[in-house]
C-alpha cells in the first residue's frame, strides 16, 4: 500500500517497493524455470510478480534478493551502484596472509583483473549444516574467510581463491549493500517494503 508524505497543502503518494530476502539452499537455481529437474526459486518463492536481483550460483548458498521493482532490480544487481556483497567462504588449506593481500589487491583471471575486494581470515562461522556435507579430506585442513566484492563476475570467489590456491569447499553469500542474512535458514524468506 502506497504511504503519503504531508508537505504543505499538497499530498505526495510514494510507491512501497518490496523485496524478499531469501536464504537460498545448496542444489537451486536462482531462477524460477529450469528445462532440467532442476530445484528452481518456485519451490520457496509462492508471491507472484517477483524477481532475483542477481544470480547466485546452484552449488552456493546464502542471501538472494527478490524484488517487484524494476528499478530497485536494477540499482542492486548493477555494479555501477558499488554495493558490496559479502561473502563467506570455508576454504582447502589454511590460508596465509600472502593469498589474503591478492585477493584485496585484485586477481587475474581470464576475463580480467578483478576490482578491489576486501578479504580476511574468520574463525569458523555458526551456520545450518550443508546438505550434502562438504568433502573433507582427512589431512588437509580448512579455514574460512570473508570477501566483500564490489562486482559479479561469474563464480568470482570461487576462482579468485582458486588462482591463489584454496579452492572453495563451500560458499555463502551473507550480505548485499545493507540487506544481510541474519537468522534466515535454508528455503526461508522475508518480506521487506523498502
Amino acid at each position: 500500500m502506497p504511504r503519503s508524505e504531508r508537505g504543505g497543502a499538497a499530498s505526495v503518494v510514494l510507491p512501497v517497493s518490496r523485496l524478499i530476502l531469501f536464504n537460498k539452499p545448496y542444489n537451486v537455481l536462482s531462477q524460477f524455470t529450469a528445462a532440467d529437474v532442476s530445484q528452481t526459486l518456485s519451490a520457496y518463492i509462492r508471491q507472484p510478480g517477483f524477481y532475483p536481483a542477481g544470480r547466485l550460483d546452484k552449488d552456493s548458498e546464502g542471501l538472494v534478493l527478490l524484488t517487484d521493482d524494476g528499478k530497485l532490480q536494477q540499482r542492486i544487481s548493477d555494479p555501477r551502484f558499488k554495493l558490496g556483497k559479502v561473502y563467506l567462504a570455508q576454504i582447502e588449506g589454511e590460508i596465509d596472509d600472502g593469498a589474503l593481500a591478492e585477493l584485496s589487491a585484485g586477481i587475474e583471471l581470464k576475463d580480467g583483473i578483478t576490482r578491489p575486494a576486501k578479504a580476511c581470515r574468520i574463525d569458523p562461522p555458526n551456520l545450518w549444516p550443508r546438505s550434502p556435507p562438504i568433502r573433507e579430506r582427512k589431512h588437509i585442513p580448512t579455514s574460512w574467510i570473508e570477501m566483500t566484492l564490489f562486482e559479479g563476475k561469474n563464480r568470482q570467489v570461487r576462482r579468485m581463491t582458486a588462482a591463489v590456491g584454496y579452492p572453495v569447499l563451500r560458499l555463502i553469500r551473507w550480505k548485499i549493500g545493507d540487506w544481510e542474512l541474519g537468522d534466515l535458514q535454508p528455503g526461508e524468506c522475508k518480506t521487506l517494503n523498502v
